[in-house]
């Protein structure tokens, strides 16, 4: 079987490239990181790789609002030549930061879709770093499986998800473009801090209509082996969960 090859974008602020690398090697790719900039001067470089990959951080600071400044940059340079990859069958995953980007850049909720979603700071005020638990609501996120659970951590302070109508919300259902919810492991509605930032809806993650985008704010690079959870020697039953996005989408092709 051939090798999957990743491309891990970076830019200025952007932090866990490195633990998104080694995610994707964990899951049986062959993933390198790349300055966006290298990609604008050559966007042909696309051709080589089958996934793309926008980590977490505070690419530039984020500056004017969370993702803006590079979401920007990415939908006047590379708008084009991403959408052209993801019509080729390849994949684009946004994480907490990437999510930001993606969004400001158009790529989500993506084609057909003129829902104006935004994510905006945490109802708390303060920036979360906690372990949570999300549900997939996709039936054709090409990451997940509809109804799997899984429990990663979250870490941002600009991550509510939030739409100006109810009717907006409804649309993005109705269109299956809610890939992930924040939901109670132990049953009822999710408050704070099992919504750790008051996102409209529960919402934690977004999907295209081609399945083959997903964006989502919790980070799951960081549960790709057991002793990464702060239960694990307490736990025997505690797996990596966020390793399961990553081997999925490498399986794939």
């Amino acid at each position: 079987m051939a090798i999957v090859r990743v491309l891990v974008l970076r830019a200025a602020g952007i932090n866990c490239d490195e633990e998104t690398e080694f995610a994707w090697k964990l899951a049986g790719a062959r993933a390198n990181s790349m300055h966006v900039n290298r990609l604008i001067e050559n966007p042909l470089l696309l051709s080589e790789y089958q996934i793309i990959t926008v980590p977490g951080g505070f690419s530039y600071g984020d500056d004017i609002a969370a993702g803006k400044i590079l979401g920007v940059h990415l939908a006047r340079h590379l708008g084009e030549a991403v959408r052209s990859f993801v019509e080729r069958g390849g994949l684009v995953l946004g994480i907490c930061n990437g999510f930001q980007i993606l969004v400001r850049a158009g790529l989500l909720p993506g084609v057909g879709c003129d829902v104006p979603v935004t994510l905006t700071r945490n109802d708390s005020g303060r920036y979360e770093a906690r372990w949570v638990t999300v549900r997939s609501e996709s039936t054709h996120c090409a990451f997940l499986n509809r109804g799997e659970m899984l429990e990663i951590p979250v870490a941002h302070a600009e991550g509510k998800f939030t739409v100006a109508e109810a009717s907006h919300l409804t649309m993005l259902e109705k269109q299956d473009r809610v890939a992930l919810r924040y939901v109670c492991p132990s049953g009822g509605p999710p408050v704070f801090p099992e919504n750790p930032n008051g996102s409209i809806g529960n919402v934690a993650g977004l999907t295209d209509a081609t399945g083959r985008v997903l964006g989502l704010m919790p980070h799951p690079e960081r549960s790709v082996v057991r002793t990464q959870h702060p239960a694990w020697s307490r736990d025997s039953s505690i797996e990596s969960a966020g390793l399961r996005l990553f081997r999925r989408a490498v399986s794939r092709f």
